[in-house]
């Protein structure tokens, strides 16, 4: 062989002798749970204008799939907890799966059996159908001929494994038995393991928890373990279930971050500069190819930020923070700088937005408010008032200013129906933006096109309430001059 051949042979050989670098893909999670909605087929294009490559859903929103087709958009869709007793996976595939997968369709990578499903907090109640539903979703996707293409997971709440230091990391002693059979299933289908991280969450429940280490500058509280010191919380997180996963013999198992973010609004330390700094930390940290102590140079393989949009209908059990963590806000606006890495320097905003009038509901300057308790609590048991609270954006607003964030709030949830700005006569519509600083008074959108005879009733309605709005303006003038 001459001393070409022999050069391009040795390269060969250091090419395979040198470790593959894995670099992790980010996505983002899709929630709908919104009072209001954009229309799929713009959140899609506002996916495709960040060059963001995978997306994750919490069902097999048909909506959401029929706009993903043909995107090139990756998709993991889900089976809620509480269907995985009762679900026909046949059905199922051929709903959810067979009749949008293929040449031109939803690009369907993943099925998210359950969402948390040994979360704690639980009780167990879904303990006992997870591995069933994958086997029999298993052998549904054989029949169907997909079972190469889409992998089954099983996301999991970090409050699965524990231990004082990462390296001692096992998973509850209760789920020892169904982490094994889940995670030999994972491997044998070559599937990896899902797994969701929420930093904030630490330094939201405890009090002790250093605040710096929740972050990815470094720590002035870091935690050694043995011959490695870490410096954040996910590292160590991460490495407990390396540790966990090892335990049952599995210590290469590929693993995936399902969710991670921070949110902006709704609790102290939720806040767009905390996000910000958090999530362009973790974007940074994963670019990096890093790695962490017990996987050096090995990232997740992806990892999914929630989340793509706030979702002001979701549950607020855990916190008024839950309907905050979007990067985006509901209608597609980026709430702060973020460079993921994937050749854009900042995120792009939505376009094509399907907003409703440009007016809002306040409070009436000159009628008695007395009277208006009821009337609080009613709008705000039926829409969105978070951003009052302690923490909350809004939660600097005078006594009136409050009104009115809750009469505006119900408001365009009724998509600016007349009548829901009455509240027996103390609310008012006005064209006038009454925002205050960083606290927005927001303005509906809607997934439907108004029409082209609803838009001139609707700039002629305006027109209406402005001249209402400055009259009422100018005579409680008078009356405060007098």
């Amino acid at each position: 062989m001459g001393s070409g051949g022999s050069a391009l042979c040795w390269t060969l050989l250091c090419l395979l002798l040198v470790p593959l670098q894995v670099q992790s893909a980010i996505g983002f999670n899709w929630g709908t749970l919104s009072f209001h909605k954009m229309r799929p087929s713009t959140v899609v294009d506002l996916l495709k204008a960040n060059k963001i490559t995978k997306v994750k859903l919490f069902d097999a929103n048909p909506d959401a799939l029929r706009a993903l087709m043909g995107s090139g958009i990756q998709v993991m869709i889900g089976i809620p907890n509480e269907m995985l007793s009762t679900f026909n996976s046949d059905l199922f595939v051929r709903q959810n799966i067979s009749r949008f997968i293929g040449k031109g369709g939803a690009d369907i990578r993943y099925v998210a059996v359950g969402n948390e499903p040994f979360l704690t907090g639980y009780g167990g109640q879904f303990l006992n159908y997870v591995v069933p539903a994958l086997l029999n979703l298993q052998q549904s996707l054989l029949r169907a001929n997909l079972a190469s293409y889409v992998k089954l997971v099983v996301p999991c709440n970090a409050d699965a494994y524990q231990s004082n230091v990462p390296s001692q990391g096992m998973f509850r002693p209760e789920l020892t038995q169904i982490m094994t059979q889940l995670v030999s299933f994972l491997d044998s289908n070559a599937s990896p393991f899902v797994v969701n991280i929420y930093p904030f969450l630490s330094l939201y429940g405890n009090a002790d928890f250093p605040q710096d280490y929740a972050f990815f500058e470094g720590s002035s509280h870091p935690v050694p373990d043995g011959p490695n010191t870490y410096y954040n919380a996910f590292d160590g997180n991460f490495d407990t279930l390396v540790a966990a996963l090892s335990k049952l013999g599995f210590p290469q198992m590929p693993i995936v971050i399902g969710e991670i973010g921070w949110p902006t609004d709704g609790a102290v330390g939720a806040n767009l500069t905390a996000a910000r700094v958090f999530n362009q930390g973790l974007v940074n940290h994963l670019l990096s190819n890093k790695g962490t102590p017990l996987r050096p140079g090995s990232p997740p393989t992806d990892v999914y930020l929630f989340g793509l949009l706030d979702e002001g209908a979701k549950s607020t059990l855990p916190g008024n923070f839950e309907r905050h963590w979007g990067v985006f806000s509901f209608d597609g606006q980026a709430k702060y700088r973020l460079n993921l890495g994937l050749g854009n320097r900042g995120l792009k905003n939505a376009n094509n937005v399907q907003y409703l009038p440009s007016r809002w509901c306040v409070a009436h300057p000159t009628r008695d408010m007395t009277q208006v308790a009821d009337h609080f609590t009613r709008a705000c048991s039926e829409a969105d008032c978070t951003t009052l609270n302690d923490g909350g954006s809004c939660s600097q607003l005078g006594e009136k200013d409050n009104i009115s964030y809750a009469f505006n709030s119900y408001y365009q949830l009724q998509m600016q129906n007349e009548k829901s700005c009455n509240f027996d006569g103390l609310g008012m519509v006005t064209f006038l933006d009454p925002s205050v600083g960083d606290c927005r008074f927001l303005v509906g959108v809607t997934d439907k096109d108004l029409s082209s005879s609803a838009k001139p009733m609707a700039r002629w309605s305006s027109i209406y309430h402005i001249c209402i709005g400055v009259a009422v303006w100018a005579l409680t003038m008078l009356t405060f001059n007098e």
